[in-house]
């Protein structure tokens, strides 16, 4: 069995995924590396099968019909023969801390192992402007095996992301239904449905994924976020109806987990109130529903009793201050989920 497998989801991805592959082939044999072809129709397969040939005893290559970065995941969990289970994009690198990071999962293991290993992410941008590292330091022990008990209060921009994750395998065999296919932002309910079964974690202060935004196809414009609001508001919903937050019973989890559906409906509200338009708001009225139909308390909790309350005021009103929010006062690119809006906007996933 292999100590790490690393996904890496690819669609038309011939002009920057060796760069990927290239930064986890220091892994060595510790590491098997799955790349996912999701119907590609550039050069993508090719390339793959390539790795595949000179590495046999570490790259894998499925193809795929066009399923979207969700499918993507859902088959290399599938296939998964790691110990642990890791997802890099396509266009993002892992950097030179990667053998320390295994040699930390290593000694994990001789431990008893953990569920979930934490590492910092590093934004890196195309013109230097905003590079910076998210940090869990101040919020999470360094170098030894904690519980939740263990964790202080996460900021805004300290989000637990694919970046920063690594899950055990068999933790994340646990959810109850796969990620959707052909949606956007599905990273943060791959996220969301698998913490609620972590209890033993690891934190290694290293800035160990290399993010890289700023490709000429990606797109920051408002417009983008608007039109992709409803895959926002689905992945919201899919996260909320997970479980019932009352049914976690460790606290500290809980915190964090309120904290991460605080942001996931803030983001959708946001990018959904951007089309300025009754039917949009007609989709945020039914996600509502939705929620209070599973678990009425939290849902009123998240409605009513958080600043949820003033982006969410009906009509025009409501609109405009919404979108003043989002220009001037909105939740900062360096929680992760606004950078995922804005980077996936501009690229063709599912």
């Amino acid at each position: 069995m292999k100590l790490l497998t690393v996904t890496v989801p690819c669609y038309n991805s011939q002009d920057y995924m060796e760069k990927c592959i290239q930064s986890l082939l220091p892994g060595g044999n510790r590491v098997e590396i799955i790349i996912i072809d999701d119907g590609s129709k550039d050069n993508t397969g090719k390339i793959a099968d390539e790795y595949a040939r000179k590495f046999p005893d570490i790259v894998r290559v499925i193809h795929q019909e066009n399923g979207g970065h969700g499918e993507g995941i859902n088959q290399g969990l599938k296939h998964a023969t790691g110990t642990y289970f890791k997802v890099v994009d396509s266009d993002d690198t892992l950097s030179s801390d990667f053998p320390g990071f295994l040699d930390a999962l290593e000694e994990c293991e001789r431990q008893g192992g953990v569920d979930m290993m934490v590492t910092n992410y590093y934004y890196v941008h195309s013109d230097g402007d905003g590079d910076r590292s998210i940090n869990y330091s101040s919020v999470l022990p360094e170098n030894r095996i904690f519980t939740w008990e263990d964790t202080k209060t996460f900021r805004v921009y300290q989000m637990l992301t694919i970046h920063s994750s690594t899950f055990r395998t068999e933790v994340m065999r646990k959810w109850k239904q796969p990620l959707p296919k052909h949606v956007f932002y599905e990273d943060n309910l791959m996220i969301y449905q698998t913490i609620p079964y972590v209890r033993k974690m690891y934190y290694l202060n290293a800035d160990l994924y290399r993010y890289w935004i700023g490709r000429p196809d990606q797109s920051v414009q408002s417009t983008a976020l608007a039109k992709r609001h409803a895959d926002q508001i689905l992945v919201t919903e899919r996260c909320f109806t997970t479980c019932h937050l009352d049914d976690i019973t460790e606290p500290r989890l809980r915190r964090y987990m309120k904290h991460d559906l605080f942001m996931m409906f803030g983001i959708s509200i946001l990018t959904t109130r951007l089309n300025k338009s009754a039917e949009t708001d007609a989709e945020l009225k039914k996600m509502w529903e939705t929620c209070m139909a599973y678990d009425p308390k939290w849902a009123n909790y998240f409605r009513k009793r958080t600043p949820l309350l003033f982006v969410s005021v009906p009509g025009r009103v409501g609109q405009e201050f919404a979108g003043s929010f989002y220009r001037f006062a909105g939740i900062p690119a360096e929680s992760g989920y606004f950078s995922e809006i804005e980077r996936y906007s501009g690229r063709q996933r599912i």
